[in-house]
């Protein structure tokens, strides 16, 4: 648990490091190269409706808080949010990337939200100079394109996916484990390593189709069931999770279903069922959305109605290091690149720092196992770094 001084000045820690810094309409660094002080933008860019949305509204919402309060602080200067809705597709994100790059005011992009879009949008935000700072993508590659906007505020699946096999080998002790993934950037990637963890206890491997193309799941199941196995890893997102949760309980398979952070919403529970997704593990490189220092979880709450959700606090802080290169005068895209590229502050769900290829700093990275109990995603208990 945080001691209480961290939790109530975490909260405020983003803005307060650049209170010394250029007011909106002072002028400031970027004013002799043509940066207009007011009228700016910042963008979400993830899924918000389609079978993906639920993680990207968690993430949106944590972007609209920061937004929210930033504008009433500067009143006179405000910062408009401009919503991406990507539905989970990498198919459509070259065109709203250029759609992004097509509007001088917008100045960076909190987002993509998933891998897949994230490879094919982030070419075109190297080329064009707009800072891209990614919430929740967490595979590894992303960081090794020489895309010099790639920034993410959360651990890569090289943290989370051994974490995730750890987990299944030292607390689980689970020796015959079945790995499925969706073949998406993330869902592979992350079922790649924790199969290198595992090593000989993986008995058995299977693909599916992600993105809502598949919904009947019979020969996988039929698979694992012949497999005999003591847990069950899934690569991939909430949806299919769910559906394959269900029909391996109902062909009558016990063993645990354990997934990464694409399948850490209540989303998952209501695809599941309740009494078929209980006793699942789910894995994060975030801590709990409801351990967020200082007045976040309120806040939060208070603009949209319902408690932050997975990724929640982590685009809320992505959005306030933007926000925070605005408020310092850096109001062109160089500019604001720049700053993120140097930036270290608090924020409410860790600290910031990123280090080569846009990555956050590895002695900031958190992995957390959350589990299914009692029709809810509760915190089960951090994992140890390897």
């Amino acid at each position: 648990m945080r001691q209480k001084l961290t939790r109530v000045l975490g909260g405020v820690a983003m803005l307060a490091l650049v209170a010394g810094g250029a007011a909106c309409s002072s002028g400031g660094d970027d004013a002799a190269s043509g940066g207009d002080k007011c009228g700016n933008k910042i963008a979400f860019f993830g899924a918000l409706t389609g079978s993906s949305a639920a993680l990207g509204i968690n993430e949106n919402n944590g972007v609209k808080l920061a937004v929210d309060k930033y504008n009433k602080e500067n009143a006179d200067c405000k910062v408009e949010l401009v919503e991406l809705d990507s539905q989970g597709s990498p198919d459509q994100a070259p065109q709203l990337a250029q759609k992004a790059i097509d509007d001088p005011k917008i100045l960076g992009i909190v987002g993509p939200a998933y891998s897949g879009e994230s490879e094919a949008a982030g070419p075109l935000f190297h080329e064009a100079g707009l800072v891209a700072i990614t919430a929740s993508a967490t595979r590894p590659s992303l960081a090794e394109q020489g895309w010099k906007t790639f920034f993410r505020v959360v651990g890569n699946d090289l943290s989370q996916g051994p974490a995730a096999g750890t987990y299944i080998k030292n607390v689980m002790k689970a020796d015959r484990v079945f790995v499925i993934d969706d073949q998406s950037a993330y869902g592979a990637g992350l079922a790649d390593e924790v199969k290198k963890i595992l090593g000989p206890a993986v008995v058995g491997t299977d693909k599916v189709q992600g993105e809502g193309k598949q919904t009947e799941f019979s020969a996988v199941v039929t698979k694992v069931k012949a497999a005999n196995v003591k847990a069950i890893f899934y690569g991939g997102y909430y949806q299919e999770a769910g559906l394959i949760r269900k029909q391996l309980t109902a062909a009558g398979v016990t063993a645990p279903l354990v997934a990464g952070d694409g399948v850490n919403d209540p989303a998952y529970i209501t695809s599941a069922g309740a009494a078929a997704a209980e006793g699942t593990i789910l894995t994060c490189p975030c801590q709990p959305a409801t351990e967020a220092r200082g007045t976040f979880v309120e806040e939060f709450k208070a603009l949209n109605g319902t408690d932050p959700g997975t990724y929640s606090d982590t685009a809320y802080d992505a959005a306030n290091i933007l926000l925070a290169g605005i408020k310092a005068g850096k109001t062109t895209r160089e500019g604001l690149l720049e700053f993120v590229k140097g930036y270290s502050g608090e924020g409410v769900a860790a600290s910031y720092k990123f280090v080569e290829g846009g990555e956050l700093d590895p002695a900031q990275v958190k992995i957390w196992a959350y589990k299914v109990q009692g029709g809810k995603v509760v915190p089960d208990q951090e994992i140890p770094k390897a």
